[in-house]
């Protein structure tokens, strides 16, 4: 039988990069020193991290086991986080670039020694489709595996199925924002499966893009994912998706199908495969190139509301909530699960199109959430666009309330400067 070997790293104490330009510098992230030398490395990703390490934290809590593979560490923080917080019983930590061993492995020595019988870590420089197919070869498979790559590279969905625990957590990412704008519909296609076109919530459509590659490769190999949550992070921009591998196809197709928009009245919606032949908008719109159709992409929710519970619930347990940085997580989780409401549709409206369409200034979101609330509409913020709303509330019934709102405020003006000049 064809044997391969990982290539791990010989164990060694701190010592000086090779390149002559590297600089050691010492960063603090959730208390934890560590450095950077010549990898690359956000301090705006710390969010995303953040989430990773509360999903592991509950995945070790429910099964009292877990085994973690960092695919592509870089200076291997997120390693050390998950050793340090989410208590993971052992790390494999790669990188391709052999450079960054002296890095990784002395930030990991922070956790514990990476060698003898009861080592927690382990660090190995290779190609990261190598790592985890050899995992699957070997049948070492993992519980959580952290793919953090950049640009739309989706070769890796197969092989991180294959080398992942039935039940275990998939944590994937993608920064081709260029692709989920709609600006490389052939790309897209290429990488996963979905003919992507310009829509004005494309951001969202990054995130069913990538979750859409992954159904894909999953039914191949007789498996379905669940989304447990969906973030995107405008700087890169970020895709991340928290996926839970399970046995057997999904039981409910209708969550992959097409998505079209139509630019005349502004709606979207759903289009299953056996209704492509049919395709329209219910304004029946005959303006050439007013209907759009994107997919075939994730439909289905993006967030797990119970696990989202989870998450936060342990956030506020580790003092992560509240003032100053925890302000943010917890806003963050708590629109998420806002987002988790079953009676939302996929996409966004921005209030800006809104208002644009009613000929109107842009009104106040809170205002206009909670009108769409009190009329028995399902809306929520998006965390993915600060001044859009989710909701299943059709554009000309936005339309018609953003009006009324501005007429409203138009007389309360008018009433005010009759008092005034009285």
């Amino acid at each position: 039988m064809l044997s391969l070997s990982l290539k791990p790293v010989t164990p060694f104490t701190h010592q000086t990069p090779k390149s002559p330009t590297s600089t050691k510098c010492c960063i603090s992230e959730r208390g934890h020193c560590f450095d950077i030398g010549d990898t690359f490395f956000r301090h705006e990703s710390a969010t995303g991290r953040d989430l990773g390490v509360l999903a592991a934290a509950i995945y070790k809590k429910s099964h009292n086991a877990l085994r973690v593979l960092d695919a592509m560490c870089g200076c291997g923080i997120r390693s050390l986080r998950y050793l340090a917080e989410a208590d993971a019983d052992f790390v494999m930590a790669n990188d391709a670039n052999e450079e960054y061993g002296s890095v990784i492995t002395g930030n990991l020595e922070r956790a514990g020694k990476g060698y003898g019988e009861n080592k927690r870590w382990v660090i190995t420089h290779s190609d990261a489709n190598r790592v985890l197919t050899e995992c699957y070869l070997r049948r070492d498979y993992f519980d959580f595996i952290d793919i953090d790559s950049f640009g739309s590279d989706s070769s890796f969905l197969r092989s991180a199925l294959g080398a992942v625990k039935l039940d275990g957590f998939l944590y994937l990412t993608s920064t081709d924002g260029f692709s989920s704008g709609g600006h490389r519909p052939l790309h897209s296609l290429a990488a996963y499966g979905a003919y992507v076109r310009p829509m004005p919530y494309s951001n969202e459509i990054g995130l069913r893009m990538l979750i859409g590659g992954a159904v894909r490769e999953a039914s191949v190999l007789g498996y379905h994912v669940v989304p447990l949550f969906s973030y995107y992070s405008y700087h890169g921009p970020v895709f991340r998706v928290m996926l839970r591998v399970r046995r057997g196809k999904h039981p409910d197709n209708r969550h992959y199908s097409f998505i079209s928009y139509c630019s005349r009245c502004g709606n979207s919606y759903a289009i299953s495969w056996d209704k492509l032949s049919a395709i329209g908008c219910s304004c029946n719109a005959n303006v050439p190139g007013s209907l759009i159709v994107s997919g075939p992409l994730w439909t289905g929710p993006l967030h797990s509301a119970p696990f989202l519970t989870e998450m936060l619930n342990l956030a506020e347990q580790w003092g992560w909530t509240g003032n100053g940085t925890g302000k943010q997580l917890e806003k963050l989780l708590n629109q998420m699960m806002d987002e988790s409401d079953p009676k939302l549709p996929f996409g966004y409206i921005k209030l800006d199109e809104v208002a644009s369409r009613a000929k109107v200034n842009s009104p106040s979101l809170g205002t206009v959430l909670s009108i769409l609330h009190k009329e028995g509409y399902a809306a929520s913020r998006s965390h993915i666009a600060s001044n859009a709303i989710k909701t299943n509330c059709l554009m000309a019934d936005c339309v018609r309330i953003v009006r009324e709102l501005q007429q409203c405020t138009a007389s309360e003006n008018e009433k005010y400067q009759q008092v005034v000049e009285a």
